[in-house]
């Protein structure tokens, strides 16, 4: 995602930074939250969904709002703790009930994380909106237990194969002139032997890589097609990859030429600790991402480094992986690279007087980083929201004193509502270059 001058401008406005910052912080009153939804909600709404923590007083303020919007963002928030979740199943609107049934972004590094509510709490969910069970059924953050007496018996069954393929079937589709349908049965396992090298020759690029990808090619094989894959290219995960628990299969596509192989292979959660070091070290980029996205055993080492190399909207997650919670980071503090040294607040036994010096760092993002750690000194805290470049971040610390939280509520509001709006803004979705965006910044 990209915007132009414009857009940055807009939304780095440190008004509305701060008044971001107010609704992550931890300490922030429970009457000083009700108001800050009831006057921003659309500038702040996400960044309640992302506050860190709750306190009874903090949930109380907003469970029974009016404004059923400000209930969903209550419904959707990452840490609102599962006894209070649990409060929403009795909402009277569908929308509420809709977002307590809400679905990981990304993949988990667990098939059973922590629960989102207690079983009681579905179980009401579900009698109050039967047709929600389905969307349940598969929920990781719903109990495993719920989970598996919610799934229909065939959904526990491996899936269906593909319909077969005769010979006059499989002829056809290889003539066909729209090229998705030769992909399409590129990929089927009746495709006979003779068709499939035809296909390998295809004039299309895709159906050449699609038939590169077939499980049964040797590695000499798949070397001789010719096909392409940049490191932008999306590939659809091969499930007889994914899913496959068999060592001699795992080993083969980890270990194999083909980059559409080894990318399916880090995603197989079967795969031996070898081989998890081995994807670790691809040429790849979008192996690792994969590898880290999947795997808990992934070295924290590897996480940080794969997340400064990130530029995909999912790359925030990458900072709630399993080993950066296990492993100690305190030692980064003495990185010679900035970025390394930015990571040292995720380790919550660094001592205080670490992350106070951290926040006098040269780097500037450093700074940024370490803004809102509650370690900070309340002295260092003011210094840090006086300054323009940390005002926002510095508005989430926990130290930041009431009175100051007021005035971001009256000032910055004040200064919002009377907000002017802005020219030309500008903003692309998507993998763009820089070269290639459908704007030019003077």
């Amino acid at each position: 995602m990209f915007g132009n001058k414009a857009f940055h401008d807009h939304e780095n406005k440190p008004a509305r930074q701060r008044l971001r910052g107010l609704g992550r912080n931890p300490a922030i009153p429970g009457a000083l939250l009700r108001r800050l939804v009831d006057e921003q909600l659309k500038e702040i709404g996400w960044a309640v969904r992302d506050r860190p923590s709750w306190t009874v007083e903090q949930v109380g303020a907003l469970i029974d709002h009016p404004d059923v919007a400000v209930r969903v963002v209550l419904a959707e928030a990452h840490h609102l703790p599962p006894a209070h979740r649990a409060r929403l199943v009795e909402d009277p609107d569908a929308r509420v009930l809709g977002a307590l049934t809400e679905q990981p972004f990304a993949r988990l590094w667990t098939d059973d994380p922590e629960p989102r509510m207690p079983v009681w709490a579905f179980e009401r969910l579900i009698e109050r909106r039967p047709r929600l069970a389905d969307l349940l059924a598969d929920n990781p953050w719903v109990p495993r237990e719920l989970r598996d007496r919610l799934r229909a018996p065939q959904q526990d069954a491996a899936p269906p194969p593909p319909q077969p393929l005769t010979r006059a079937e499989a002829e056809a589709a290889v003539a066909a002139q729209n090229r998705w349908e030769r992909a399409a049965v590129a990929a089927h396992p009746d495709l006979p032997a003779d068709l499939v090298a035809r296909l390998a020759v295809d004039a299309e690029p895709w159906v050449r890589l699609t038939v590169s990808m077939r499980p049964e090619l040797t590695e000499e094989q798949r070397a001789a097609i010719d096909y392409v894959i940049q490191p932008g290219t999306r590939l659809m995960p091969l499930d007889w990859v994914r899913l496959s628990e068999d060592p001699d299969v795992q080993r083969r596509c980890a270990t194999s030429v083909h980059i559409g192989l080894r990318r399916s292979a880090a995603l197989n959660r079967h795969l031996p600790p070898d081989l998890v070091a081995l994807l670790g070290a691809d040429d790849d980029f979008a192996v690792r991402l994969l590898l880290c996205e999947t795997h808990a055993a992934v070295p924290a080492e590897l996480v940080l480094a794969t997340y400064i190399e990130a530029r995909v909207l999912s790359r925030g997650l990458l900072l709630e992986h399993p080993s950066l919670k296990r492993d100690r980071l305190g030692h980064l503090a003495a990185s010679p690279d900035p970025r390394l040294r930015a990571f040292t607040h995720l380790d919550p036994t660094v001592p205080a007087d670490v992350i106070e010096r951290l926040s006098h760092d040269p780097v500037r993002f450093v700074r940024s980083w370490v803004a809102a750690d509650a370690r900070l000194s309340p002295g260092r805290v003011l210094e840090l929201f006086d300054d323009p470049d940390f005002t926002g971040q510095a508005a989430a610390n926990p130290h930041l004193p009431v009175p100051v939280m007021e005035r971001i509520l009256d000032d910055d509001g004040r200064e919002l509502a009377n907000e002017q709006p802005p020219e030309g803004m500008a903003i692309a979705l998507g993998a763009w270059t820089p070269e290639t965006l459908p704007f030019k910044d003077e």
